[in-house]
């Protein structure tokens, strides 16, 4: 069967998508990196995320059309009061079905998929206000956004078929200190895989274009509520001797 190629439309632009969130992402940052911020009394934190994942790519363009289950489990060096370098393995439910879309199978046929994905991402998140609780001349807040930026690696499981592709995580949220060391998040994440199979073996390469390492339509994301707690407390007193 011959299929015109000019009927074939992207889902989704994403290697122009990602270039303006990270170009974004990294303005910020760059314009408030001078800003002062103070050591935390912990260096650690490690806690747990749950919430809904969604997809975007071959088989949807509605994040919120085919939702799933998504945790995490986070551990995070606290640089100071504005910065962290966070490790965070996790678990997706994705779907989604062509049914009802136009222009995506040859002769009407559907497609649909169930996948589990399994990543882990190592991120740079930036506070945008000095986050802490107590001691007030330091002008610490108890609640701040921020921005998050990372790299990563997922393995997608469907029908039997497994498939690994690096990821970009990009994402904002808000963070709250509920007591000294237990904190409070809500975020939300982007991930672009740098593969054409989070959706499993089948959507590939439709109407005979070819997709590549950059260019292809598989997204997936992540909305999630999290708690964490702080340890490995710094030492306020410690002075070098000769």
């Amino acid at each position: 069967m011959t299929v015109e190629k000019r009927q074939y439309k992207p889902l989704c632009r994403s290697w122009r998508w990602y270039r303006v969130i990270c170009s974004a992402i990294v303005v910020v940052c760059l314009a408030t990196a001078t800003a002062h911020a103070q050591e935390t009394p912990y260096k650690f934190s490690a806690g747990i995320a749950v919430g809904m994942s969604g997809y975007l790519g071959d088989a949807s363009t509605n994040l919120l059309k085919h939702p799933g289950f998504t945790a995490s489990g986070i551990f995070a060096y606290q640089y100071d009061s504005r910065w962290n370098f966070v490790g965070r393995l996790g678990i997706q439910t994705l779907s989604g079905d062509t049914s009802g879309m136009d222009n995506v199978l040859p002769a009407g046929a559907t497609y649909s998929f169930i996948s589990q994905v399994y990543d882990f991402e190592g991120n740079v998140e930036f506070n945008f206000f000095s986050y802490g609780i107590g001691e007030t001349y330091k002008k610490l807040k108890r609640w701040t956004p921020y921005l998050s930026l990372g790299v990563g690696l997922c393995m997608a499981c469907s029908d039997g078929y497994t498939a690994w592709a690096p990821t970009l995580p990009m994402g904002f949220g808000v963070r709250y200190k509920v007591s000294e060391r237990w904190n409070l998040s809500a975020s939300f994440v982007m991930i672009k895989a740098f593969g054409d199979h989070v959706d499993g073996k089948e959507l590939t390469d439709l109407h005979h274009i070819k997709s590549s390492f950059v260019k292809n339509n598989d997204w997936y994301s992540r909305f999630q509520i999290g708690v964490t707690y702080e340890f490995g407390r710094r030492c306020e007193t410690c002075h070098y001797v000769d």
